[in-house]
């Protein structure tokens, strides 16, 4: 049997629509979608990219069943965010192979801190994140209204 390849990707227009239809998928399934992520997810380019932002996909063999952004804050801080991996491939270790990137490259553009937003229904993706040495702090209020946890690393 061939071994799965996976690769992760920067984001390119011809893949704008991945971002979208894997964080609906998520999205509708334990949330609801937000005003402020039909914005964001159907003009990645304009809303992440273009505001000094950073999008990556996860590629499974010729497939995008991942994705993972880096949503500019302030010239230190930036909000992992949007990240989403398609049930279809849950199980190969998808999200830890995107927060490693996003660490990774975090770094190597000297960004200071990651923040990030979640839910703590979300028990898979809290426990990922404490792995990697985020830990929680205070919440400010209105962002994510499906937002109950905000956790920072400081790289």
């Amino acid at each position: 049997m061939i071994p799965n390849k996976i690769e992760i990707i920067p984001y390119s227009d011809d893949l704008k629509e991945a971002i979208k239809v894997l964080n609906y998928e998520w999205l509708e399934k334990y949330f609801r979608v937000e005003q402020s992520d039909i914005q964001s997810l159907s003009n990645p380019k304009e809303e992440i990219i273009d505001k000094g932002g950073f999008i990556f996909y996860a590629k499974l063999n010729d497939e995008i069943v991942g994705t993972a952004s880096l949503l500019k804050k302030t010239e230190d801080v930036f909000e992992l965010g949007k990240m989403a991996v398609s049930e279809k491939a849950q199980g190969h270790k998808i999200g830890t192979l995107l927060l490693e990137h996003c660490l990774q490259f975090a770094k190597q553009k000297q960004i200071r801190t990651l923040i990030l937003y979640s839910n703590t229904k979300l028990k898979s993706a809290l426990h990922l994140y404490s792995k990697y040495g985020f830990s929680e702090i205070k919440l400010d209020e209105g962002l994510y209204e499906r937002a109950n946890i905000k956790m920072e690393k400081h790289l």
